[in-house]
């Protein structure tokens, strides 16, 4: 493994991913103080909030198996996601999925549509492809 491809996949690149991507509904990043205190509280694993941050900046960069675990069961994923570049790249695009999610405002469509019938859900789905059909052919009239 090349020098690049180390730095890409190295803890402190996957935590500072973790950070940036999954947030508290409608806020912005965990502050290192709210994840300590989150991971001590549910998981029982003393972490400092200066730690976490040695952690994601690369000041550290050897945490115990039980640190990461911890890291990794606060933002929700598995642990395998520090340690192997396949299974990063995976996480990180259902990461990428859900955030655009968040961000176009369609959570709450995807999350009700989860519960109706598969009969309703085609429906649905085909409700929303007739509606953005309509909306691309008033666009392109209007261009």
């Amino acid at each position: 493994m090349g020098d690049e491809q180390h730095e890409t996949f190295s803890i402190a690149s996957r935590l500072d991913h973790l950070f940036r991507c999954v947030r508290p509904p409608g806020q912005g990043e965990y502050s290192y103080s709210a994840a300590a205190e989150a991971i001590r509280a549910q998981q029982g694993v003393s972490i400092s909030h200066t730690y976490i941050w040695q952690l994601r900046t690369g000041r550290r960069d050897n945490p115990t198996i039980q640190h990461l675990t911890a890291l990794a069961k606060f933002f929700g994923v598995p642990v395998s996601y520090f340690l192997n570049a396949e299974a990063a790249q995976q996480i990180d695009t259902e990461l990428e999925l859900l955030a655009a999610l968040r961000e176009a405002d369609v959570t709450e469509i995807a999350l009700r549509a989860a519960d109706l019938s598969p009969d309703s859900r085609e429906s649905m789905t085909a409700m929303i492809r007739k509606i953005w059909e309509l909306e691309h052919q008033k666009k392109a009239t209007d261009e």
